[in-house]
C-alpha cells in the first residue's frame, strides 16, 4: 500500500520536498495568518435523519432504500442552518427522486473527525439494533491533512471502514479529500502546499477504497476552480466549510455514482473514450481522478480500474422530497 501511495503521488509530479529550506519560514508565517482568519464553526449541524420521498411509498410495495453517511464536518453539514441544505438531505432527496422509492437516511458523521474515527462510526452504522444501509457515503480527509496524519495511516483506517461496510452487504461511495488550496484566506506558498497534500491524499484514498470494493468520486479539482472563482458564494461565513450552494455542488457530483452503485443510473458502465474514460492501472486512475474533479473510479479486474466522468443532473427540491416527520 505504501508503494502504491508513492506511485500515485508520483503521477502528479514533484512533492512538497522540493520547496527548499528558505520557504519553511514563509510557510510557518502563512500558517499563523491562516489560523487567525480561518475558523471552524461551533454551530451544531442540523439533523437531517429521516425518510425522504415518503410519497413514493404509496405507489409501490417495495421497501425503502437505506442511505448512511459517515465522515467529518462536511458529511455532517457543518456551516448551514437548514436541514434541506446539508449534503445528506440533498443526496437522500436525489436518490428518492431517481429511484422513485422512499429513502431512510441516517448520519453518524462527526465534525472534526479524522479517519481514525471511522471505526467508531462504522460500529454505530452496523449496530445490532440498526438495519444495514443499502449504500453508505463517506466524506473524510481534510482534517487528516490539517492535523498531519500520515497518509498511509489515513488510508488504512478508510480502507478498513470500506471493507467492513462491504462485508455487511453495503455499497460504499467515498468523496475523496477536498482541495484545501481553495480556502480564500490561505495564500501562497501555503496554498500550493495545501493543494498538493490534498491531491496526494485523495489519490491514496482512491487506491485504498477501490481495492477494498468501494467507489470514489474526486471532489477536489471539481470544486476547486468553482470555489476559487466564487468563494463568497460557495464558502460559508467561517471561510472553511461550504455554503448551501457549495454543498449542492458537491452533492451533484456524488449523486450519479451513488445511484450507479445501486444500479439506478441510466448510463452504461462501459467507458466512453471520447469523454476521457477508460480502463487504467489503479494507480494511474487514482492520480488522474485527483487532478480532475467529478471523476469516478471503480474496481475492474485487478490491477485495473474503471475511470468515468458521469453527467451531473440537477438535484430535486428537498423542501418537497422530505424528510418526513417520522425518523427511522
Amino acid at each position: 500500500m505504501a508503494r502504491r501511495i508513492a506511485t500515485a503521488a508520483a503521477f502528479g509530479g514533484s512533492g512538497v520536498g522540493l520547496l527548499g529550506v528558505a520557504a519553511v519560514g514563509v510557510l510557518l508565517t502563512e500558517v499563523r495568518l491562516a489560523r487567525r482568519t480561518v475558523g471552524g464553526s461551533s454551530d451544531i449541524p442540523p439533523c437531517a435523519d429521516g425518510r425522504y420521498g415518503a410519497a413514493f411509498g404509496h405507489r409501490t410495495d417495495r421497501p425503502p432504500l437505506r442511505l448512511g453517511f459517515l465522515g467529518d464536518s462536511t458529511a455532517a453539514g457543518q456551516g448551514v442552518h437548514r436541514t434541506s441544505q446539508t449534503p445528506g438531505a440533498l443526496l437522500a432527496s436525489g436518490l428518492a427522486a431517481l429511484s422513485e422509492l422512499p429513502v431512510d437516511f441516517r448520519n453518524v458523521a462527526l465534525p472534526g473527525a479524522q479517519s481514525d474515527d471511522l471505526e467508531r462510526q462504522v460500529e454505530l452504522m452496523l449496530a445490532a439494533d440498526a438495519e444495514v444501509p443499502d449504500v453508505c457515503v463517506i466524506m473524510i480527509g481534510a482534517n487528516d491533512v490539517t492535523h498531519r496524519m500520515p497518509p498511509a495511516q489515513s488510508v488504512r483506517h478508510l480502507s478498513e471502514a470500506v471493507r467492513r461496510l462491504r462485508a455487511a452487504g453495503c455499497e460504499v461511495v467515498v468523496g475523496t479529500c477536498p482541495d484545501l488550496g481553495t480556502i480564500e484566506p490561505v495564500y501562497q506558498p501555503l496554498r500550493w502546499v495545501a493543494r498538493r497534500l490534498s491531491r496526494q491524499l485523495a489519490a491514496a484514498q482512491t487506491i485504498g477504497v477501490v481495492e477494498s470494493g468501494g467507489r470514489t468520486v474526486s471532489l477536489g479539482d471539481l470544486l476547486g476552480p468553482e470555489f476559487e472563482a466564487r468563494p463568497r458564494e460557495l464558502f460559508g461565513p467561517d471561510n472553511y466549510h461550504p455554503s448551501a450552494e457549495g454543498y449542492a455542488t458537491a452533492a451533484m457530483a456524488v449523486l450519479p455514482t451513488l445511484c450507479a452503485s445501486l444500479g439506478l443510473w441510466p448510463e452504461e458502465e462501459r467507458p466512453e473514450p471520447a469523454r476521457g474514460e477508460g480502463i487504467l492501472p489503479v494507480e494511474q486512475a487514482a492520480a488522474e481522478a485527483a487532478s480532475e474533479g467529478g471523476t469516478e473510479v471503480t474496481a475492474s479486474r485487478a490491477p485495473w480500474a474503471l475511470l468515468k466522468h458521469r453527467r451531473r443532473r440537477q438535484l430535486p427540491d428537498t423542501e418537497t422530497a422530505g424528510p418526513s416527520s417520522v425518523t427511522p
